[in-house]
């Protein structure tokens, strides 16, 4: 509910031409048409190739340790099961 209310009570990103980054501040840009003609100049456009290794990288990696947790908790289950047997 505190979530609902709160995306309707959120400012814009864009108001009346200019962009509203005074959350951010992280840059002087307020013209919105310049930040467009930016992005369809192609500054600071990332090289795909670099990008989707990394994606893969991040789902080696998330598998890795999901992997990891599984081993660990059959360990625990598999010890436990000894432990209980020889009592």
């Amino acid at each position: 509910m505190l979530r609902a209310l709160l995306l309707k009570l959120r400012r814009p990103a864009i108001r009346m031409a200019s962009v509203d980054n005074s959350r951010i501040r992280t840059t002087r840009t307020q013209n919105a048409q310049f930040i467009s003609y930016l992005v369809e100049s192609g500054f600071r456009q990332v090289n795909p190739d670099h990008y989707e290794a990394s994606l893969r990288r991040r789902r080696l990696g998330r598998g890795l340790l999901v992997g990891m947790l599984a081993a660990g908790l059959a360990w625990v289950v598999i010890e436990s099961a000894k432990a209980l047997s020889a009592f």
